[in-house]
């Protein structure tokens, strides 16, 4: 299946952790830690956000997040890692209407750079999604440059995780990939178009601002026609929590080249290498 996009759904028991912005931020899995600082020229006192205690490039990147913390250890040793390379091999079907997306447009949100992510805090906005009949609550959605999963060895510019949590505390994250797009007149995703103009004001880690209105309908009724393909995985950050289940889609959401070079400038590279397939011995384990 060479597929230009995916969505990806992600279901985790959640355990207390003292990782910092991973994939589950913002949950009861990876609390969201704010604190106030006071500007030295103005004396401003401003709300800043907890940044990542790991990386992606040298001694902070993948290869080496299960010497960072003692709970990152599976982040070498599991056999059930991701992000995965996704084929008919590899994944099941699962046919459109199995997410039930039900977000509202909201007036505004905080917009934060997290060192290692940008994300959009979605802490009681309403928005959440229904799998099977069980509800689970938007806490945010961040972004990866480059995306994560590859679908049949392609890669894309940029996949969004939107990650969410249920009462009994079972997260859950949807991802969509990005596919860049001629210039032309509308041919962006809403979503993006929204958040471009204040990535200026998050350009340090640590910063916070508001995002302004963001209309969701977009976005809801992509990943709702979709046909969507499944497998068991992982958190794809530290520490690389098993007990994850990937549901990614079968098409793409455009993303101009000014705003993806925008995005790009401000993130930076985010993205963990692919894994082993599912049940084979971690790429690490003989390091």
């Amino acid at each position: 299946m060479k597929v230009a996009a995916s969505t990806l759904f992600v279901l985790l028991s959640a355990f207390v952790s003292t990782t910092t912005a991973s994939c589950g931020h913002g949950t009861s899995f990876a609390k969201r830690m704010t604190h106030m600082k006071r500007d030295m020229e103005s004396g401003k006192l401003t709300k800043r956000v907890e940044v990542g205690k790991f990386g992606y490039l040298g001694t902070q990147g993948p290869t080496n997040w299960h010497n960072l913390a003692a709970e990152n250890s599976v982040c070498k040793t599991s056999k059930v890692q991701s992000p995965q390379d996704i084929t008919s091999n590899s994944s099941t079907l699962v046919t459109k209407g199995t997410l039930k997306l039900n977000f509202p447009n909201i007036e505004d949100a905080e917009f934060e750079n997290l060192g290692t992510t940008i994300e959009v805090v979605m802490e009681g906005k309403n928005a959440s999604t229904t799998v099977d009949g069980k509800v689970f609550n938007l806490k945010q959605f961040h972004f990866h440059t480059p995306g994560e999963h590859t679908i049949n060895g392609e890669y894309f510019p940029l996949e969004m995780h939107m990650v969410h949590e249920a009462e009994d505390l079972s997260i859950a994250v949807i991802a969509m990939p990005f596919q860049l797009v001629a210039p032309m007149p509308n041919c962006n995703t809403p979503v993006l178009t929204t958040i471009a103009p204040r990535l200026e004001a998050i350009a340090q880690p640590g910063t916070i601002t508001e995002t302004g209105p963001i209309n969701f309908e977009a976005l809801v009724s992509a990943i709702n026609a979709q046909d969507v393909r499944k497998y068991g995985g992982s958190l794809t950050t530290p520490p690389c929590a098993e007990g994850l289940t990937f549901f990614v889609g079968t098409e793409p959401l455009p993303i101009n080249v000014e705003t993806f070079n925008a995005m790009k400038a401000v993130i930076g590279f985010n993205s963990r290498f692919i894994q082993n397939p599912i049940g084979t011995a971690n790429l690490l384990a003989t390091r």
